[in-house]
């Protein structure tokens, strides 16, 4: 199953470092997301063949859904 955190969560792993360097963009992008109306989101790898495809109609998904 795709790993499911809140933005609280991600929030409290930035302020601790463990979400660092080129992870930080893209968990802000995530954040300007749920500004402009998403509820959801999800980061997955896009060097992975078929990976938005594995992430929507798997139930083990590829990435990460953030919920805001």
């Amino acid at each position: 199953m795709t790993p499911l955190v809140t933005q609280k969560k991600v929030e409290a792993l930035v302020g601790s470092g463990v979400i660092a360097g080129g992870m930080l963009p893209k968990t802000r992008s995530c954040f300007e997301a749920h500004d402009a109306g998403c509820v959801k989101v999800h980061i997955i790898d896009g060097r992975v063949p078929h990976a938005l495809l594995l992430e929507i109609f798997t139930r083990e998904g590829i990435g990460t859904e953030i919920t805001l």
